[in-house]
This record gives C-alpha cells, sequence and structure tokens, in this order.
C-alpha cells in the first residue's frame, strides 16, 4: 500500500507539472534540460558538482551540456582554480533564458493554485514542504569511511568547529580525549559518514573495548540537513555496527552546552550514568544497553562510501 501511494503521487506530480512533456513550459527543450539550466546558474557552477547534485551519469550530463551549448545557452571552460576541472557557465542569452524560465514557472505554480481555495493552498503548501522534507531525508547515505578519509578529516573539522562556538569556555582539539584514526578502524571500531548529493553532512565513530561497552564518538549533522532525522539515524546505524561487533552496551559523554544531543540521547533511550572517563570538556555520561544481535543478523561491514567534500553537534 505504501508503494502504491507513492507512485501514485508520483505519477499525479509528473503529470501535474509537466515532467512528461516534450517541451516543458513550452520552452522547447525537455525539464532536464531546464533543471540543468537552473542548476548551473548565474555564477556557474563545475561539472563534477553537477553531476553529484543531479545524480547524473558523466555521459548523459555530457549530452545535455553539449545540447545547450548548440543553443549557445552554456560554455564549458577550465576552472579558474584548476584548470583540469571543466566548468558550465551560462552565456548571455543563457542568464536571460534563466529569467524566462523564473517567470514560467511562477506562473505554473500559479496556475496550479488558482484553483484551489484558500485553505487547500495552505494544505498544499504546507505539504509540499513536508515531502521536500522527506524526499531530502530519504536521499542521505551514510557508509564506512576510513577515520583518515579526506571526507573523515572534513567532517571531524567541521565538529571542532561547532564545538568552538557552542562551548561556555571554547573548544581545544588538543586537550579533549583522543580518538585516534586506528581506534575507530575495523577491526577495533568504526567511522560512518553521511552524503547528501555527494556533500559530506554527518558523521560518527565507534571505538570497540572488547566485551566492556563500546564509546561513541564525533556525532555530528550538518547545520544544512538539521530537522531530517539525521541525528537519530546515525546513532541508530552506530548502535547496530556495536550490537553485531558483540559490544553489551554503547556509551558516550556530552557538554551541558549540547541540548539537542542531551535531548536525543535521552528520547532513544539512553539513560545517564556516573563518569565513565576524564573527558574534560564533558559534563554528562550517557549509557544505553544492547540486546545480542542474532547469528543471521551480523551483517559484513558496509563497502566505504565515495570521498566528497562538506558537513548538529553532539559528542
Amino acid at each position: 500500500m505504501e508503494i502504491e501511494e507513492l507512485r501514485a503521487f508520483n505519477r499525479t506530480v509528473t503529470e501535474r507539472i509537466g515532467a512528461l512533456e516534450d517541451r516543458y513550459l513550452n520552452t522547447g527543450r525537455s525539464l532536464a534540460l531546464d533543471r540543468l539550466l537552473w542548476e548551473i546558474g548565474r555564477d556557474g557552477a563545475d561539472v563534477r558538482d553537477l553531476r553529484d547534485r543531479l545524480g547524473l551519469d558523466s555521459g548523459y550530463l555530457s549530452r545535455q551540456l553539449r545540447a545547450l551549448e548548440g543553443e549557445g545557452l552554456v560554455v564549458t571552460v577550465p576552472s579558474p582554480d584548476d584548470a583540469r576541472v571543466r566548468r558550465a557557465e551560462l552565456t548571455d542569452a543563457g542568464i536571460a533564458e534563466v529569467g524566462v524560465l523564473d517567470d514560467l514557472s511562477d506562473d505554473l505554480v500559479r496556475a496550479i493554485l488558482r484553483p484551489l481555495a484558500p485553505r487547500q493552498r495552505a494544505q498544499l503548501i504546507e505539504a509540499a514542504g513536508t515531502v521536500r522534507r522527506l524526499f531530502t531525508a530519504s536521499a542521505i547515505e551514510i557508509g564506512v569511511v576510513d577515520p583518515a578519509d579526506a571526507a573523515a578529516r572534513f567532517a571531524v573539522d567541521q565538529y571542532f568547529a561547532v564545538l568552538a562556538t557552542r562551548f561556555d569556555a571554547g573548544f581545544d582539539a588538543g586537550t579533549t580525549r583522543a580518538a585516534r584514526d586506528d581506534e575507530m578502524r575495523a577491526p577495533h571500531g568504526t567511522f560512518l559518514v553521511a552524503r547528501l548529493k555527494g556533500e559530506v553532512v554527518g558523521c560518527v565513530g565507534l571505538k570497540l573495548h572488547g566485551d566492556d561497552p563500546a564509546e561513541i564518538k564525533r556525532l555530528w549533522v550538518a547545520d544544512s540537513v538539521r530537522g531530517l532525522g539525521l541525528g537519530r539515524r546515525l546513532l541508530a546505524e552506530v548502535e547496530e555496527a556495536a550490537r553485531a561487533a558483540g559490544a553489551p552496551a554503547v556509551q558516550l559523554d556530552t557538554n551541558r552546552s549540547l541540548t539537542e544531543a542531551i535531548a536525543l540521547y535521552r528520547s532513544a533511550g539512553y539513560r545517564e550514568i556516573p563518569p565513565f572517563n576524564d573527558e574534560p570538556y564533558a559534563h554528562h555520561w550517557f549509557e544505553k544497553p544492547l540486546q545480542p544481535a542474532e547469528p543471521t543478523e551480523r551483517a559484513q561491514p558496509a563497502e566505504p562510501a565515495r570521498p566528497a567534500e562538506r558537513a548538529e553537534v553532539a559528542r
């Protein structure tokens, strides 16, 4: 029933917005080409970023760009920062065309809303916002990476930067308890990175301690994806990794200023315990017992997620 309802939703939306038409908004181009113009935008974009953002195959994207170049709307040039990187930029005609597309898109939205009563309009706008957030949440991918990977380094740097702004007395990475790479690398632990369209938006680490409780470290979620449930999802994934490794429980420490993290832990079944370490920035210590994993549930480690660059906080 869930699948049928969502497929019916997809059919209704694609039909109503004209996604099935060869000439979207009567421009003479498909929706795919118009969307590519929007994504390039007035500031231009690296081709590899376009590929990640839109989830397109390299060959298909190249053909789309050539079609827009043939219309005189786009040029592809070397990036000024790195000549090996191709960059797509709008021509003057392309910039003018994006303005036309914006006007036509506004007209389409008005046509959709016009037949509806005020209450129906409000319902549609609210529902659209909910759908957009949930679609975004479902597009976030979580994978195991080596703690020394560039994506992991980027995520931890972002995590430390947030701590520095949130802690009352600031934060110095040199004085916090260490979580070395080899402690969060199989078989001693794991490190997970979350990505949205290639952008790093979250992370969490795990240190295993044999028959003792495992320790969760570096739980961080980017501001750009707050409210999408990623923090809870990362927590659940790292708990499962600890369970699969045979840990009887998971523990963590956190600072009193991280009120959202504290609320997350309590709602996820963590109970406050006496200090189990000497972390100088910690005010609260939590633990959650884990049910032993069934033998058939012991999954092999996930394949490393592909590298990228970019990333709520919680220790």
